[in-house]
């Protein structure tokens, strides 16, 4: 398994801490990995570049 580091802002990470924790999650790399999981398997639905792009500016990433 491949795996990476990434830095978050405090605040973000104490909430998906929180959330995490919440949901029952063993650890917050595993929230996160399922989080990013789901968002990553509806962009994979899409048929098409634009599909993606519409899907995500839908979600909020891009403008």
């Amino acid at each position: 398994m491949f795996g990476a580091k990434i830095k978050l802002d405090p605040g973000l990470l104490e909430r998906v801490k929180k959330f995490a924790d919440l949901a029952g999650y063993s650890s917050v790399e595993e929230f996160i990995t399922h989080a990013l999981e789901k968002e990553l398997a509806v962009l994979e639905e899409a048929d098409s570049e634009e599909e993606i792009k519409a899907k995500l500016r839908g979600l909020g990433y891009i403008s």
